[in-house]
């Protein structure tokens, strides 16, 4: 027999080696259960040691380093500096008081007998560790008054300090501070089963370390729905601010609810976990035991639970990846005027985030609060939020799909607005024409070189002095004659309005100050007086969208200015609310609203950076509370005014966002920079998952989302804007605008033919696809899918679509695969375990669940077609008014079982309630085995006729000899190679059904 190579046997040796080691150490770290920390006390003494429960081989362990305790304890006075330098291995069960310190705060907190009872310090891992002391500059001292574990790591990367000096929060990282196990918080006191499900009662007998603790608390939960649990927490004894809303309110308790809510015996700490009732073996959604500390103070409130996953998406407004990423990252909530940056709060807040399960189901969670707030995620996987106002007053949403998520959670925030049919083309501003006849000369450049556009827009050049609801006709010209001229051509007309009104003019000269002033619907400071910021005109003070009054108001000033220039949407800007001065042009006062004990990593490291005073007084309470919804607020009345002015369906864009924003109006994700990386970050913002992008947006309920095209800021490129014009041309919302300090126009006509006709050719790819885009906003507008959806919304089982952000769909069939490098001219391109057709030639794409590399030339971007869906096209023209009355055209992608299916919704596109009165077409489309058919499931529109002109097929396997329709022989084409099937020169009536059969 063979000998044993050497080689081998070292192999061998080595291994055993190993495992012996790991036992050794596994059995010191589960039977001693020894952490790492800092000594502070002079009076610790071996005694100390003499709890432990264990046997000999702990004991000796523990002596190991009593020697080295005892040389500690022999010191009178330690140096803390000194031993900064020098840690110890110490029993977690020793009896460790904190010394005594004159200089140390001594309130009913820090003398509490439970806070010096025995602290259980150890954490398996550092992931386990939740912060105690999230505020810059943490010391041991600091740390052990709040009655948490102390711990300097080597493993920490961030400083315990601000990224800068005037931000009051550390960085995120593994803690030095942390809570222990055995913190002292609120009990169960109480348990009542109610009507709608259950309340209980929480106290708390020892205070915290944030002032003004709430003792008290009510704990209600409600079974709304079966897939919907809502849950509040809140002070029965005293009413505090929320979110003015409107949600639903069930009259009655969820008969089967999907989910299961665990909550502690009475008597026993407060937590609170909650399972899917079908699945108790599966992951917990939500549970509260061992994360951070629950608590309700009058400025501080903290809700920290373990999550079953670390695929989370959503928490917006910011710029990040599409998919979070857990490793102690931190999303800030307080809206700004801050262009999309990383680590920074941006515009809008919007409290909710989707969770992708290990096993592909998915959940959502909203937190209905809108107080500046901090939201931590650490991967335990965790997420801890802590907010300075309201109350806790969350959703939870079963799913099980994330289509499904985002229904339930615009079930609850309201369905988005039916936009008007033009609004879907292209729209084109800039700030800085310094005319009318410049503006004009803009839209009819397009216009000539055969490129697509709906709507002209103009920045706030027009005003007089940029002055809001003004005109200057000797500077800018005659703007209602501009507007009747794009009127005549069928374009549509936006300006932009912003919310600061000017307040330095005479007495009598400027209506809209004198009338705000009337009808007192201002903004007020600490002392009631009108609170007054800078902006664009100079002095400006705000109107308050939460007086009774300020509806009225602000539909007064914008029927005014309607009669003067006939615009057609509005463009609300600048309203976060956004000042040039911190808090005021006289400061803000010295109050716990302007400097609360808690202030969250804001940019800036105040509250009033920016923006008004958070002391400032509105008519439903502080800006401190309301801040964060007044572009909300905002959107809502300027809809609302937009109606009662022009009639027709609003459109309203406004940079400003909160949950429920889609209601109301649509977005565009602000002051973007003219670069590669810009655009590459557009997209996760508009998909259903907010970084500040067009996925995450359709997440929160708005798909009227899109960026600026070419970039805001700084000169753009031709090949920027050659690629970024055809990624826009699918953007939900698409309009190119940019900066007035930039050298150069950048319309895409204002490039080179090139240019030009790459534009030209993907809008009227996007408006032959109009049919089908408009199907979408009205599926999102009555059921709340989502228009521009991520890969993983139609593919959660597939762990690999998680992550992609450069690729997206429109609705469920058309994925979209741009270029976002430069000097590219091939792309990769991931296609999920699917039949997938090239849009443009209709070839069957041999890959499936995985990345291939596609051609990209400088003209083209990447569209496919999945299988077993029917889009409706139309024949596309220069607008939508005249592409409306074009032929209709079907494009019939058949799966691997030759079955397709699709719908179109149609009515007149710019009346209101036309869904409501039934005043509208819905027709569904059916293709199985060797025929296609049509039924109408409403018809309630007829003034416009709907002919069908052409029918293509994908992936038809054989060339039939004969194609008929309605039992008449039609001519046809069909391609061997590409097995396409193509039936021109047709003249169907949509509004009958129709057979086509093949054979």
């Amino acid at each position: 027999m063979a000998s044993i190579p050497r080689k081998d046997i070292f192999i061998v040796v080595f291994v055993i080696f190993c495992v012996v080691v790991l036992l050794w150490w596994s059995q010191l770290y589960s039977k001693v259960h020894i952490s790492l920390i800092w000594i502070q006390s002079p009076e610790l003494d071996v005694a100390n040691l003499q709890n432990i429960k264990e046997d000999e081989f702990s004991q000796t362990v523990v002596m190991e380093i009593h020697s080295t305790i005892r040389s500690i304890k022999s010191v009178k006075n330690i140096d803390i500096i000194s031993l900064e330098k020098k840690q110890l291995f110490l029993v977690d069960k020793q009896n460790y008081k904190p010394q005594s310190n004159d200089n140390s705060r001594k309130n009913s907190y820090f003398n509490s007998e439970k806070l010096r009872q025995t602290k259980q310090c150890y954490k398996a891992t550092d992931y386990e560790k939740f912060d105690c002391h999230p505020e810059t500059g943490a010391t041991m001292e600091s740390c052990e008054q709040r009655g948490c574990c102390w711990l300097p790591l080597v493993t920490r990367k961030k400083s315990v300090h601000s990224r800068n000096i005037t931000n009051a929060q550390a960085s995120v990282d593994v803690p030095l501070c942390y809570y222990p196990s055995n913190y002292p918080g609120y009990q169960v006191k109480e348990r009542n089963d109610t009507e709608l499900g259950f309340v209980a009662i929480l106290e708390k007998s020892v205070p915290g370390y944030y002032p003004n603790d709430i003792k008290l608390l009510n704990l209600e939960v409600i079974f709304e729905t079966s897939s919907r649990l809502h849950i509040r927490i809140y002070d029965p004894s005293s009413r505090r601010y929320e979110v003015p809303i409107e949600v639903p309110h069930p009259s009655e308790k969820a008969s089967n609810p999907e989910y299961d809510v665990q909550l502690s015996d009475m008597g026993q700490p407060f937590n609170l976990a909650v399972k899917r009732v079908q699945d108790q073996d599966g992951p917990t959604l939500l549970n509260t035991s061992g994360a951070a500390a629950f608590i309700f103070s009058d400025q501080f409130l903290q809700l920290s639970y373990r999550l079953p996953s670390i695929y989370l998406y959503g928490l917006g407004e910011h710029r990040d990846t599409l998919l979070h990423s857990m490793e102690w990252t931190r999303f800030t909530m307080w809206a700004h005027d801050q262009p999309p940056v990383e680590n920074s709060n941006l515009y809008g807040v919007h409290p909710f985030y989707l969770v992708m399960e290990d096993n592909g189901q998915s959940h959502g969670f909203f937190l209905l609060n809108s107080n500046a707030m901090d939201v931590i995620l650490q991967p335990s996987p965790a997420i801890t939020w802590r907010t300075i106002g309201g109350i806790l007053d969350f959703y939870l949403f079963l799913g099980p799909s994330p289509a499904d998520v985002v229904s339930q959670y615009i079930e609850v925030i309201g369905q988005p607005f039916l936009p008007p049919y033009w609004s879907l083309g292209f729209h084109i501003c800039r700030f800085g024409y310094k005319n009318v006849n410049q503006t004009l000369d803009v839209a009819n450049r397009v216009r000539q070189a055969g490129i697509p556009q709906d709507v002209q827009w103009n920045d706030i050049d027009y005003a007089i002095g940029m002055r809001d609801f003004t005109t200057d006709i000797e500077r800018f010209g005659n703007q209602s004659a501009m507007v009747e001229e794009l009127h005549s051509l069928g374009m549509h007309y936006v300006i932009i309005t912003d919310p600061g009104i000017s307040s330095t003019q005479p007495k009598g000269s400027y209506a809209p100050y004198d009338l705000a002033i009337k009808m007192d619907v201002i903004i007020k400071d600490s002392d009631g007086k009108p609170i007054v910021g800078k902006v664009w005109p100079g002095e400006t003070v705000f109107p308050d969208f939460t007086s009774p009054d300020a509806q009225s108001y602000w539909t007064t000033v914008i029927k005014d200015f309607h009669d003067k220039v006939q615009f057609d949407g509005l463009w609300i800007d600048m309203n976060e609310i956004s000042s040039f001065v911190d808090g005021s042009i006289s400061g803000c006062p010295f109050s716990p609203f302007d400097y609360p004990p808690y202030t969250p990593a804001v940019n800036g490291g105040k509250l009033s950076y920016r923006t008004l005073c958070a002391s400032a007084r509105q008519n439903l309470s502080y800006q401190y509370d309301v801040h964060n919804i007044y572009g909300l607020l905002e959107s809502k009345a300027t809809a609302q005014a937009l109606i009662e002015t022009r009639g027709r369906r609003p459109f309203v864009i406004s940079r400003s966002t909160y949950s429920s924003q889609g209601r109301y109006g649509g977005h565009w994700t602000g002051d973007n920079d003219s670069s590669f990386y810009d655009m590459y970050k557009s997209i996760a913002g508009i998909l259903p998952a907010i970084c500040t992008s067009i996925l995450n947006m359709n997440l929160f309920g708005m798909p009227m989302v899109g960026a600026d095209i070419c970039g805001f800021r700084h000169d753009t490129t031709a090949q920027l804007c050659q690629r970024w014009h055809q990624l826009g041309a699918f953007y939900p919302f698409s309009r190119n605008h940019n900066d007035k300090g930039v050298e150069r126009d950048q319309d895409p006509a204002s490039f080179g033919e090139a240019v030009a006709a790459s534009t030209r050719k993907a809008y009227l790819t996007r408006y032959s696809l109009l049919p089908y885009l408009y199907t979408l906003f009205y599926k999102s507008h009555t059921t709340g899918e989502t228009v521009a959806r991520s890969l993983f919304f139609e593919f959660p089982d597939d762990v690999r679509t998680y992550s992609i952000d450069k690729q997206f769909l429109w609705g469920p069939s058309l994925l979209i695969s741009p270029v976002l490098e430069e000097n590219q001219t091939m792309v990769e391109a991931y296609f999920p375990d699917d039949v997938w057709y090239n849009f443009y030639t209709g070839v069957k794409i041999n890959t499936r669940g995985e990345t291939c590399l596609l051609d990209a030339p400088m003209d083209v971007i990447n569209l496919h077609v999945r299988g077993g869906y029917v889009l409706p096209m139309q024949e596309p023209a220069l607008t939508t008014t005249e592409s409306r009355k074009n032929k209709f055209s079907l494009l019939v992608s058949l799966d691997e079982n030759v079955i397709a299916r699709g719908d179109l919704f149609w009515d007149d596109g710019d009346s209101l309630g036309t869904v409501e009165r039934s005043e509208y077409n819905r027709i569904y489309f059916n293709a199985s085995k060797n025929e296609l058919n049509s039924y109408a499931v409403y018809i309630g529109f007829k003034e416009q006729p709907m002919l069908l002109g052409n029918i293509t097929i994908f992936g038809m396997p054989l060339k039939p000899s004969v194609v008929e329709v309605n039992a008449v022989l039609q001519n046809f084409t069909f391609s061997s190679q590409t097995q396409v099937l193509s039936v021109p020169d047709l003249k169907i009536n949509l509004l009958e059904p129709f057979l086509m059969t093949w054979r």
